[in-house]
């Protein structure tokens, strides 16, 4: 089933409304992402945006406070209850937009502090493109490998504990969108990922000697050209850091513009 037949059959009844409830998760996530790193951009740059809610007392309340109650909200509802069309619909428009606020400040779970336009706030943007792939991944029908055959348990366990183990070593080598791919298809991606070098900083790395650790260096330098373009779809989308990481060079487009973002 393509996302054009998941489109069209929304708003029917259905007691188990599957991908087609994922999918209207995915596209209440992106679209409520979207909204809200679009606010904080206009709030950083231009002054008649309303910007955040801050109380009397000086407590500024984040969009991730709006975000868990209402994934915790929606989720209670839809574990809780038999509901038919429109209600779940409605309900996983409600934890769509409440994983898009939460998601969008993961940095803030990480650090406990507010960190939103320093480098340390990449990572929110990184979960979202983690998120997004996940989820993509399941609204097409691509399952777990192992998961979608309710044969043998032993056969389904002994498949799980295969595709974990492809799965883990691809995060341990700092491979973190490989790990995750693996999941689905772990011989290919996680064997992949297994095959090829660790980047510097993982856990993976510190096995190296120092040739081979030199080697990974220069393969993930921040001057290559796949990290030249991680950093400028990351401006692209999320807007630049406040404060540049001084070992990275500057951000520059494909085409030589200017970035996106302020």
């Amino acid at each position: 089933m393509d996302a054009t037949v998941v489109s069209i059959e929304l708003f029917q009844t259905h007691r188990e409304p599957g991908r087609e409830a994922a999918f209207i998760v995915l596209l209440a996530f992106l679209c409520s992402f979207g909204f809200i790193r679009t606010s904080a951009r206009l709030t950083r740059s231009v002054s008649w945006w309303p910007g955040g809610v801050e109380t009397e007392g000086g407590v500024h309340l984040h969009h991730l406070v709006w975000g868990i109650v209402l994934m915790l909200v929606s989720g209670f509802g839809a574990f809780a209850t038999d509901l038919d069309a429109p209600w779940w619909q409605i309900l996983a428009v409600g934890f769509g937009v409440g994983a898009g606020f939460t998601l969008d400040e993961f940095a803030l779970w990480v650090h406990l502090e507010d960190v939103y336009w320093s480098q340390e706030g990449r990572s929110s943007l990184d979960a979202v493109v983690l998120a997004t792939v996940f989820a993509s991944l399941i609204v097409i029908g691509v399952n777990p490998y192992g998961l979608d055959d309710p044969g043998s348990i032993v056969g389904t366990a002994a498949w799980f504990s295969l595709t974990l183990t492809f799965a883990a070593i691809a995060f341990a080598k700092g491979r973190i969108v490989l790990g995750m791919l693996a999941f689905f298809v772990p011989f290919v991606f996680g064997g992949w990922a297994a095959l090829r070098l660790a980047k510097p900083g993982s856990p993976w790395a510190r096995r190296y000697d120092d040739a081979k650790l030199a080697r990974a260096r220069e393969r993930f330098g921040p001057d290559t050209r796949g990290a030249r373009f991680g950093r400028w779809f990351l401006d692209l989308i999320g807007g630049a850091p406040s404060q540049p990481d001084p070992e990275r060079p500057a951000v520059e487009p494909p085409d030589g513009g200017s970035t996106s973002g302020s």
